[in-house]
């Protein structure tokens, strides 16, 4: 591709590099939305119901024990984390058939005081099936909710090729992280979920930022290819979007790995989303709204009418 006064280094959005990068999109996509279909999500006591316990220990905890201890009483598929300090520890129950509230905890307190005597259960949450489903179903139409959106609110700041880029991009990361999070089995709860919302923002942020650079620059660099224009654009954002990933993925790096057991699959989803984020604002917003074949034309406001302009006073 030639260069437009030196302003483009990195050719981004060539139609070769566009249809790879496309048709790598296409089949993560299929991947995760076949993975999802297929294995499903391990999902979090939020959307499946369960008991969730907060147990301290007057000294340092050994979660392997407690884990064994637990399965040892009858406590199937149990999840034991750390929840802050060293000797704090949270415990993940799924649904317990013909067990009662009370009942839970004083098998629990009976099972974990014969190992420790001083254990203290600090904080015991019920969460019964149907609430579970109806955050399930929540969550899902909060997202769908979001997209169309930021749909409607691009149209109307650009015009709909952007939009329809923009929501191909937001969609695609969606699909992505949920992905990611099904075939390698980690925990999806409302943590997760209020991750992939954040994701969305910070993609269309991103998105947002260089279509207001591609609109410039249709105007800047008249005479030229919008394949071109939005090129030059991608290029001259570049510094500021990867300076804006890295600092981000530091902060959330720290925050996985000192964070703890509790924050580990928000972290996670969000340092996925962050990755993904970054490369659809280039290779999924701008390259579709180039196959959507969007030109400088799309962004002059409509030509006034001859004949109302002669009527008026």
């Amino acid at each position: 591709m030639r260069l437009i006064k030196d302003k483009t280094s990195i050719d981004f959005l060539s139609r070769g590099r566009r249809l790879t990068t496309t048709a790598l999109s296409i089949l993560a996509v299929i991947i995760s939305i076949g993975s999802v279909a297929t294995r499903g999500l391990e999902l979090g006591i939020d959307f499946t119901g369960g008991v969730l316990l907060e147990v301290g220990y007057p000294q340092h905890a050994d979660v392997e024990r407690v884990r064994q201890l637990l399965g040892d009483a009858g406590f199937s598929d149990v999840q034991v984390q750390r929840f802050g300090t060293e000797t704090d520890v949270l415990l993940r129950l799924p649904p317990q058939p013909n067990t009662n509230s009370d009942e839970i905890r004083r098998l629990l307190q009976q099972t974990l005081a014969a190992d420790e005597p001083d254990v203290d259960l600090r904080r015991v949450e019920f969460v019964g099936p149907q609430v579970g489903q109806e955050l399930r179903e929540q969550g899902g139409l909060a997202t769908i909710f979001v997209l169309l959106l930021i749909f409607g609110y691009v149209m109307l700041r650009f015009q709909w090729k952007f939009a329809a880029g923009a929501v191909a991009a937001l969609v695609h990361d969606v699909i992505l992280t949920v992905g990611f999070f099904s075939i390698f089995r980690l925990q999806f709860d409302l943590t997760v979920l209020a991750a992939v919302l954040a994701v969305i923002g910070y993609s269309l942020n991103d998105t947002v930022v260089t279509f207001d650079r591609i609109r410039e620059n249709f105007v800047k660099l008249r005479g030229t290819t919008p394949e071109d224009s939005i090129n030059v654009s991608v290029n001259e954002m570049l510094a500021r979007t990867i300076i804006t990933g890295v600092t981000t993925l530091l902060v959330l790096t720290a925050l996985f790995m000192f964070g703890g057991e509790s924050v580990a699959p928000f972290s996670i989803a969000l340092i996925v989303g962050v990755i993904v984020g970054t490369y659809s604002s280039i290779y999924t917003a701008s390259a579709t709204a180039l196959y959507l074949d969007v030109n400088a034309q799309d962004l002059l406001p409509p030509a006034e009418d001859p004949d109302l302009v002669d009527d008026l006073p």
